[in-house]
């Protein structure tokens, strides 16, 4: 069944982490944004709980820290509230430090055109939004009470196209991308009554596999003249994620290297 939410148990996982260690929930980790924020978070100590449609590359299966790996679609809310009972089943009972909301989709029509206001089907738009917008909503809902036992927080993985029209992103995920800014304000609200603090980041042209050479044609109007890169946004995430940000909730931040002042 292709939405039937799968544990992969990776080799080397501890059994039963210390107090002390921190434990984050991130999805879409397979590639990417994602992939570099595992690493960044593994690093750091973190233990490491993710899911994505695809497995982890091989290499990643060694990393002692990343405990466990789901294979979930979010794009089907019944699996989405799966893959929530199947993770606070595995913490047991432990608190949870962080949520990385990262998981998206920026589809293409048929006709490979920018999914706009004309073109494409609806049905299209409510699939993005659903993956974009809905399943950040329903994980933080079903992780509350873990990250309040852990005073956690909770980061989404926004973008540069939620607050200008953008040449390539299509419209669906321009606003499932602005909606989801503004659900993180809303959030920041409402979970702060439990300790915990929610902020977003938001991506400009970061230099992954998935991205096309016609990007390159966007960096003349980036100020610091450059691609970002993975690690530039997961070192972004882990800052809202730590101590150092304490007094941080509500806020957005901009990895565009200066693109969003234009």
């Amino acid at each position: 069944m292709a939405n039937l939410v799968t544990t992969l148990a990776l080799p080397g996982a501890p059994a039963a982490p210390a107090s002390a260690v921190r434990t984050v929930v991130l999805t879409g980790a397979s590639r990417g944004i994602g992939h570099a924020t595992v690493k960044h978070f593994s690093e750091r100590g973190w233990r490491i709980v993710t899911c994505s449609r695809e497995s982890p590359p091989e290499d990643c299966r060694r990393d002692p820290n990343w405990s466990w790996h789901l294979s979930v679609d979010l794009a089907d809310r019944a699996a989405t509230h799966r893959f929530v009972a199947q993770v606070n089943e595995l913490l047991d009972g432990q608190p949870l430090h962080a949520l990385i909301n990262n998981a998206a989709v920026s589809p293409k029509t048929a006709f490979k055109e920018r999914l706009g206001c004309l073109n494409g089907d609806i049905g299209h738009w409510e699939s993005v939004f659903e993956l974009n917008f809905f399943a950040p909503l329903i994980l933080g809902r079903g992780f509350a009470r873990a990250l309040a036992a852990g005073k956690g927080t909770i980061v989404n993985i926004t973008s540069i196209a939620g607050h200008a029209v953008h040449p390539f992103a299509g419209s669906a995920y321009s606003t499932s991308k602005a909606a989801l800014s503004a659900l993180t304000r809303e959030m920041a609200v409402d979970f702060a009554k439990l300790g915990v603090r929610v902020n977003a980041v938001a991506p400009g042209e970061i230099e992954t596999a998935m991205l096309s050479p016609e990007y390159e044609e966007l960096v003349p109007r980036i100020p610091l003249h450059r691609l970002g890169t993975p690690d530039d946004v997961a070192s972004a995430v882990h800052w809202l994620c730590s101590p150092e940000s304490g007094y941080v909730t509500g806020t957005e931040i901009y990895v565009t290297g200066g693109q969003h002042l234009f």
